[in-house]
């Protein structure tokens, strides 16, 4: 699935490029348009890759939650690189996979626990502009998740932003992950 960037593609060089597309292509079969972009500009790339792996290894905040999190953020942010990636991510990590093909019209469906439902909310209001989140809903967070958990939906909530909106302004698209495993389609986003 080609696309058109608004930035051109850069070539991977140098021993560094051929580990990154070895990688890249291990994992998702080729390489991630959002790296072959950045890759004009190294030190965000290494700032990408740094904040990836060290968020990975964040402990305190149920993965699933924060997997679903991060796609609401790309569903209302308009990252369809993000969605993508996240739902053919669910399906390599086990998560649920009705969950995460719903999370676009997460408020009418029925198949979100309370929780997932407040943290999906959660979600969209630290993303919008000026964000709207409201201390009733930090509060009925705080009460299910504890502090530590909820400054780590946070941070990540944040990184999902940074990924999501650095994407959407390069022009950077799905590349048809989810597509290639033969996952069934997303769900359509309600309007709002």
């Amino acid at each position: 699935m080609a696309s058109t960037t608004r930035i051109p593609k850069a070539e991977l060089t140098g021993v560094y490029g051929a580990i990154v597309k070895r990688m890249s292509r291990r994992m998702f079969g080729e390489v991630a348009e959002p790296v072959e972009v950045a890759w004009h500009n190294r030190q965000i790339v290494d700032f990408s890759f740094t904040i990836g792996r060290k968020s990975k290894k964040w402990d305190r905040c149920d993965a699933d939650l924060k997997s679903f999190a991060h796609m609401a953020v790309a569903s209302l942010v308009g990252c369809s690189w993000c969605l993508d990636l996240g739902y053919f991510l669910a399906a390599n990590e086990g998560l649920d996979l009705t969950k995460a093909r719903e999370v676009p019209r997460w408020r009418e469906s029925d198949v979100f626990t309370p929780l997932e439902r407040d943290a999906l909310e959660y979600a969209e209001a630290m993303s919008q502009t000026p964000p709207t989140v409201t201390d009733e809903l930090s509060a009925r967070l705080l009460d299910q998740l504890g502090a530590a958990a909820l400054v780590e939906l946070t941070a990540y909530i944040a990184l999902a932003n940074f990924y999501t909106r650095s994407n959407t302004a390069l022009g950077i698209e799905s590349q048809g992950f989810a597509a290639a495993c033969q996952l069934q389609p997303l769900a359509e986003p309600t309007a709002r």
